[in-house]
């Protein structure tokens, strides 16, 4: 009976140091989960300066004027991927990254130029395709400016 009491308490033991395991764990989480939420809430103003922006855009502009507007011939298709730059989001970089690769194997006779915003999207699609720009950096300080910055060259590659 004595061996079988040493089982137990050691088995006890083992679910007590398992449960302060998980319970670090979940302190870890929840510390991630606050620092995402942070930054979603950071990024508000952001989207609603977007949504003015776009909302002040399509009201003043006819339809017929304007670069950005007008039809022509694609000879060049340009396909901006967005990825995080670490794992662990489930399905999120591998969606992307297949859907990228499907829109740039649309086009078959046009050349095609990718930009990777993400470091998950760059490794990736740089194996196959041309990645005109690595845009990583975007996530360490993401802020209207440098966003800005990504959506003029954007927008100059498009004019060109």
């Amino acid at each position: 009976m004595a061996g079988g009491l040493k089982e137990v308490r050691e088995r006890i033991g083992s679910v007590q140091n398992t449960m302060q395991i998980t319970s670090a764990m979940k302190m870890v989480s929840a510390a991630k989960l606050r620092r995402a939420q942070n930054a979603i809430t950071q990024m508000r103003p952001y989207a609603e300066k977007i949504q003015a922006i776009l909302a002040n855009v399509s009201a003043s502009l006819d339809s017929s004027e304007g670069i950005f507007s007008n039809k022509r011939e694609v000879k060049t298709a340009l396909v901006i991927a967005i990825t995080s730059n670490r794992g662990l989001c489930g399905a999120f970089n591998s969606n992307i990254i297949k859907q990228a690769t499907h829109l740039a194997k649309a086009y078959t006779n046009q050349k095609v130029s990718i930009v990777a915003i993400g470091k998950k999207g760059n490794d990736a699609l740089e194996k196959e395709y041309q990645v005109i720009s690595n845009q990583s950096s975007v996530f360490e300080d993401l802020t209207f400016e440098n966003v800005a910055t990504i959506a003029e060259m954007l927008m100059a590659q498009f004019e060109s």
